[in-house]
């Protein structure tokens, strides 16, 4: 990640939002695993959000 410098201006700002328990208790797992192990924790697909549907246009002809 780089540094990156605003525009006179302009302010950035980050919006975060808090993890709840179970989100944080998932993090926690796999940073212990990673130092334990030195590897990468594979994830379950079911735990990995799929993507909202996007909206397609009608093309005419």
């Amino acid at each position: 990640m780089g540094y990156v410098k605003e525009p006179e201006g302009i302010d950035f700002f980050v919006k975060s939002t808090p993890l709840n328990d179970e989100d944080r208790k998932k993090i926690s797992e796999i940073i212990a695993y990673y130092k334990a192990t030195g590897k990468i924790k594979p994830i379950a697909k079911s735990a990995v959000k799929k993507p909202s549907k996007s909206i397609k246009k009608k093309v005419s002809a």
